[in-house]
């Protein structure tokens, strides 16, 4: 018996042993691809996050801060979140929904002092903001966030917009009106959203270098900054606050390394910050988004497509996979969480290229080409 025991484990280390073998050939091989690809297009810098259960997590900088006179992006550089930010306001407003802060279900106006939606009444509830199911047009007034505006006069302005339909009804994507999350926050705990962030989700999961804001960004010189495209060349350009106004939608910070762990928490190893309820809680299917169907580089193989709260929930090629993107000027930045499979991926560029749609992409395809009907061990 003892015998037939010793056997047993013995196969097991080698089948694991084998496994992490194939999976660092895959990361290496996808490694070597995202290099090639980006010094093909002369992206100046990226950063590179994969987790895996039973597997050292990659978190990989690529390239330099900026084009003249940078350093080195290393796993710590930090890079604007953009709208992947979301996935943070989107967690942690399930956090605060769990802990009976309030009910998804409250109306908004019971949170917002001096602000009244007045073509809703009661009709507009907190998960109408995180799921882009407000009914307000899409973007409503984002061009305003790109003014000298302050956040809460741009607020003041969305309350009398007519809606195109009732809450929950149809689906239009929006930044403003997302972010009353943060005041909905601030006002039902007592305590702002930056430091909701940083208190219960930045210092548990250990992200050292993830932050809120503009001058958080700018805190050292260890940062990615921007850079558009010329006729002929990537330039430089300088790090604007706009979007920064709108904290919960598109204000966070963060570096390769920090993705790891932001990765790791959605896939459940740190249930003291984020337990099975919260995680299941946010990525449940309250809107559809048909329009996404029609995303080029995907549209053959993703068949269905929801919003939960912060986060994109896609049926893709027949494996669920959860899913936002941030684009401002001069970043872009992926994050993909493969639940089924517990694999984690993000990607942070520099530059604002269309490129990181085929790498985002690259990698899920290889992914499912190689572990679609396999157990990850």
């Amino acid at each position: 018996m003892q015998y037939i025991f010793a056997l047993f484990v013995v196969s097991i280390s080698f089948l694991s042993q084998a496994n992490s073998q194939k999976w660092d050939g895959f990361t290496e091989s996808y490694i070597k691809h995202l290099k090639k690809s980006l010094n093909k297009k002369a992206i100046p810098g990226a950063a590179l996050s994969i987790v895996k259960p039973n597997s050292p997590s990659i978190a990989l900088g690529i390239g330099v801060t900026k084009l003249k006179n940078g350093q080195p992006i290393t796993e710590n550089t930090r890079f604007r979140l953009a709208s992947i930010s979301k996935t943070f306001a989107g967690s942690l407003a399930a956090k605060l929904a769990a802990q009976g802060a309030f009910s998804l279900n409250d109306p908004v106006d019971k949170y917002l002092q001096g602000v009244h939606f007045s073509n809703f009444d009661e009709s507009l509830k907190i998960y109408h903001l995180l799921s882009h199911s407000s009914g307000l047009v899409p973007n409503a007034y984002d061009n305003l966030i790109e003014s000298r505006m302050k956040y809460p006069d741009i607020v003041n302005k969305l309350t009398d917009i007519e809606p195109l339909c009732t809450p929950g009804r149809c689906y239009g994507y929006q930044n403003v009106m997302f972010s009353l999350i943060g005041d909905i926050a601030e006002q039902s705990t007592g305590l702002s959203y930056n430091n909701w962030l940083k208190k219960f989700l930045f210092k548990p999961l250990k992200m050292t270098n993830a932050s809120v804001g503009y001058h958080a960004m700018l805190v050292d010189e260890d940062y990615a900054h921007p850079h558009v495209r010329g006729r002929k060349r990537w330039y430089t350009a300088k790090l604007k606050k706009n979007y920064y106004k709108v904290e919960p939608a598109a204000g966070v910070n963060a570096s390769a390394s920090d993705m790891v762990q932001w990765l790791k928490a959605q896939l459940g190893n740190y249930p003291n910050v984020l337990n099975d309820k919260v995680l299941s809680l946010q990525v449940t299917n309250y809107t559809k988004t048909n329009k996404e169907l029609k995303r080029r580089i995907w549209r053959k193989n993703l068949k269905e497509a929801h919003y939960g709260l912060g986060w994109r929930i896609y049926d893709y090629a027949g494996e669920t996979l959860y899913y936002h993107s941030g684009w401002v000027q001069g970043y872009r930045a992926d994050i993909v969480v493969l639940p089924r499979l517990n694999i984690g991926f993000s990607l942070m560029l520099n530059a604002e290229t269309g490129l990181i749609n085929e790498l985002t992409t690259d990698f899920i395809d290889r992914v499912l080409v190689e572990y679609k009907d396999k157990d990850i061990v």
